[in-house]
């Protein structure tokens, strides 16, 4: 069974009470719990695969890649991948770069995946931007979707700026400006609030509703 992460209901109480306009989202949505990646290599590849592709195509190269695998992904294994076979599953030769400067650092045990449930999430950003082809976004989504922290605010994320802009109703130039404005009152539940504002783009709500308020206001 894959293990998610639970969304706690007082800390959803807490943020009910600092954020009443959050609390509108948060009631119209209701609970949720968030399948986790919990392998760490493989998280990592998933990632690496699906940066500047749309999901589709991501899908598709890293099924075809866990094939090759064998169904089993490990670091060892894609060391022993040849080139040829992995950009005939469609990964660019970027990515084969990218994917072979992971599993090297993660066989030679200088990116130590085992200990960073121990770890602070800076340290786990820096450790994971210093490998090719991993920014801080997807070190951000590492934390809360392997690691189930529950205080990571990916402000760069597009998702969460939409679903902010139409929570908020600011315009587009200021829908990043107004995470940091919010942050305050989401603190220490950053991730609580990011996994309620990608849910607006998850079930369309931008698209549907010009408001938080027209959806309460059908109820």
């Amino acid at each position: 069974m894959k293990k998610r992460i639970s969304v706690e209901e007082s800390a959803v109480m807490d943020l009910c009470h600092r954020d009443p306009i959050m609390a509108k989202l948060i009631t119209t949505v209701g609970g949720l719990t968030i399948p986790m990646r919990t392998d760490y290599f493989t998280s990592l590849v998933r990632s690496m695969v699906g940066q500047q592709i749309s999901v589709a195509a991501a899908t598709t190269i890293f099924d075809r890649l866990n094939t090759l695998m064998n169904y089993s992904m490990t670091a060892e294994k894609m060391q022993a991948a040849t080139d040829e076979s992995l950009r005939a599953v469609g990964l660019s030769a970027r990515k084969v770069l990218y994917l072979r400067d992971l599993s090297q650092k993660v066989v030679d045990g200088s990116l130590p995946l085992s200990s960073f449930a121990e770890l602070d999430n800076n340290i786990i950003v820096k450790e994971l931007t210093g490998i090719k082809g991993i920014g801080k976004w997807t070190a951000e989504m590492f934390l809360i979707f392997s690691l189930g922290r529950t205080d990571v605010l990916p402000v760069d994320d597009i998702g969460l700026q939409r679903g902010a802009k139409w929570l908020y109703q600011v315009d587009k130039s200021y829908r990043k400006q107004i995470l940091f404005d919010k942050a305050h009152l989401w603190e220490p539940h950053y991730t609580i609030a990011s996994f309620y504002l990608w849910e607006v783009v998850h079930l369309d709500y931008e698209k549907r509703y010009t408001s938080i308020h027209e959806i309460m206001e059908s109820y």
